[in-house]
């Protein structure tokens, strides 16, 4: 009888610890999976006595060499037969033998301390990182740093041509600056420092009316605003007395670069021979004004006729009596955003405040709402956070999402198309943002497919902002259907879809383009995170491009810039 009780209990015995041991196991599968790493554990004999899964992901290895036991030559050995190899110094005699190779490895195991970066094909780099303890156990950890190792390209790459671009101005033999969206010294060359006896340092972070006279820095900003906001370049042909008491003849040619809501002007400055006649461009200017003591001309010089230009909607008329008294919150962190909308606001009779961060907007709408005032609208930076528009929907206040540029200037037409679409009949914040298929999208050029109510009217903004047609769908299955009746020049495509997910959606839209006469339509996927396989999975399912939330009108008119204008191109030729 106690026999039989002893062996029963070494039989649960036994099975609790191959339990334990199962536990054990997934519970090192789980953390390498968080980890996105591979582990391997070798006893003081060298054999294995844990190696994750996770290691298959690194070496195409037959499951059994995973198995705890198996000897880390042995190992090692089927490693070095799958082909992938450290590649070695062309001072070390070129590849080494099998047994060379294994040799050096095992020493590198017994190290106390190992660690080494090895390329493994074009585009991957592998991280092992190899530990010696104290009683003889050894762990190896094994990382894919691939996506380190291309950002530190890219990294290295952008410095390079950074420091290229510096050396060219340098060498310019004319002076040149450049200002950002706020009228602020971004860059200048030596020919700028020489020419006004001044250095970089003194001139960066600066603005005009920091280095030069009042009447000069006016006349300056005046020009470099109207090429910002109309995209003109300005020409001014001026004479100025320099520092040495030499007078000449000079030109000022503005230019705007960039994209919308990320504008910069470039100046350049040369001098004119002193028989010179008036440049060609003020043949070419829509207007010309001369100072009344003929100091100096401008003129502004239209855009070539074959550049094309998206013109934003008409301007539709503010009565500044239709909105006295109405209540706006503006949300931003740019103090010269906030100064210049709250001027705007106030110009036309809205009462109007402003918060710095989603904690003080909370406690703003908490207050407001205890004591029965109501908001009709929020103007959020798309630079604050999701919460900002995840409070506004809360309260169910209606929502203008905007950069600090477009808040700074051009607040009167997003203002004014907003109230004055209302005022025709929307009725509610969720009729403001009712999208319809009928006379709309005629045309149609930009296709949306996002569930998320929030994001929905980030796109929407967004779009009708910079000027495109645009019809949202809400599940995948919608996304397909409306791609196949409108035809639209472009789609974005959220991968998390209801009903069939962005990738399915995707290869139905690749697979109708396949069976009939349609163009290409580019593709582009929305992605939350930016995991790889995801990315791989866009590529795989047709997509050409993915694009990363939250979005911004930057990255969504760069996008189009690469695809929607080129496609428009090909249909019209």
């Amino acid at each position: 009888m106690s026999a039989g009780f002893e062996k029963a209990d070494t039989s649960s015995q036994t099975d609790g610890t191959l339990a334990g041991a199962d536990l054990q196991t997934a519970l090192f599968d789980a953390v390498c999976d968080s980890l996105s790493a591979a582990f391997i554990i070798y006893d003081k004999n060298d054999h294995l006595i844990f190696a994750s899964r996770q290691t298959l992901d690194f070496f195409p290895l037959p499951p059994e060499m995973l198995k705890p036991g198996t000897r880390l030559r042995d190992f090692l050995g089927a490693v070095y037969d799958t082909g992938i190899r450290q590649q070695y110094d062309v001072r070390q005699g070129g590849s080494l033998s099998r047994e060379d190779w294994l040799s050096q490895k095992i020493a590198s195991h017994w190290r106390e301390r190992f660690d080494a970066v090895e390329r493994h094909g074009t585009d991957s780099w592998v991280r092992f990182v190899k530990r010696r303890l104290p009683n003889g156990y050894g762990v190896t950890v094994i990382s894919d740093i691939s996506e380190d190792k291309k950002r530190e390209q890219q990294w290295r790459s952008d410095l390079e041509r950074v420091q290229l671009t510096e050396d060219i101005l340098d060498n310019l033999p004319f002076p040149l600056f450049v200002k950002d969206r706020n009228l602020t010294y971004v860059a200048v060359n030596l020919a700028f420092c020489e020419k006004y006896q001044t250095s970089a340092d003194e001139v960066l972070g600066r603005k005009s009316a920091d280095l030069f006279s009042p009447e000069i820095a006016t006349r300056f900003e005046e020009s470099d605003r109207h090429v910002l906001e109309t995209g003109e370049m300005s020409v001014s042909r001026q004479r100025q007395i320099s520092r040495d008491g030499i007078e000449r003849d000079i030109v000022s040619r503005k230019h705007r670069i960039g994209k919308p809501g990320r504008y910069f002007l470039v100046s350049t400055t040369q001098d004119l021979p002193r028989d010179g006649a008036d440049l060609d461009e003020f043949d070419r200017a829509s207007a010309i004004t001369t100072s009344s003591n003929q100091s100096y001309r401008r003129a502004y010089v239209p855009l070539p006729s074959g550049v094309e230009r998206r013109e934003p909607a008409a301007m539709e008329a503010i009565v500044p009596e239709n909105f006295s008294g109405r209540k706006i919150l503006v949300v931003t962190a740019d103090l010269a955003a906030e100064t210049a909308a709250l001027r705007t606001l106030s110009k036309y009779g809205f009462e109007s405040c402003s918060v710095r961060g989603e904690d003080e907007e909370e406690r703003f709408l908490e207050i407001a709402t205890s004591s029965g005032i109501s908001l009709d609208l929020l103007i959020i930076d798309n630079q604050m956070g999701m919460r900002c528009l995840e409070l506004a929907e809360q309260y169910g206040i209606p929502t203008l999402v905007m950069d600090g540029f477009q808040i700074a200037n051009e607040l009167t037409f997003q203002i004014a198309r907003h109230f004055n679409r209302n005022s025709r009949g929307a009725i509610g914040a969720d009729a403001d943002w009712e999208i319809s298929i009928s006379d709309e999208v005629t045309g149609l050029q930009v296709l949306v497919a996002e569930d998320n109510d929030i994001n929905q009217i980030v796109f929407s903004q967004i779009l009708e902002g910079l000027g495109y047609r645009h019809i949202i769908a809400a599940t995948g299955d919608e996304a397909v259907r409306l791609w196949a009746e409108h035809r639209p020049q472009i789609v974005l495509m959220d991968i998390s879809l209801p009903g069939f997910n962005g990738f399915e959606a995707a290869r139905l839209i690749r697979q109708m383009e396949e069976t009939g006469d349609a163009f290409r339509t580019p593709i582009i996927g929305v992605l939350t995170q930016a995991f790889e396989r995801d990315r791989a999975e866009c590529v795989k399912s047709g997509m050409d491009d993915v694009i990363m939330k939250p979005v911004s009108p930057d990255m969504i008119e760069m996008v189009f810039q690469k695809y929607l204008i080129g496609e428009a191109a090909r249909a019209r030729n």
